[in-house]
């Protein structure tokens, strides 16, 4: 029986980010719609600095989210 894959890259944040942030990634996904021309750790910064995201978390949403437009 083979196990299941495991999330690569920032995918395997999330379940992390959701249970130490109470939100879903769809919240979060959706918040970065506001920052639509901000370059990159323009929009990790944000994510620090208004929501209290550690870095490596603020990362991978805003990777997985430049990585998916």
């Amino acid at each position: 029986m083979a196990l299941p894959e495991k999330p690569k890259g920032p995918a395997s944040y999330f379940p992390s980010i959701e249970k130490t942030y109470g939100h879903p990634m769809a919240h979060w996904f959706e918040l970065l719609k506001a920052c639509s021309g901000m370059k990159h750790m323009e929009m990790v910064a944000w994510l620090k600095t208004e929501h209290g995201m550690g870095h490596g978390h603020a990362n991978a949403i805003v990777a997985h989210c430049l990585a998916s437009h």
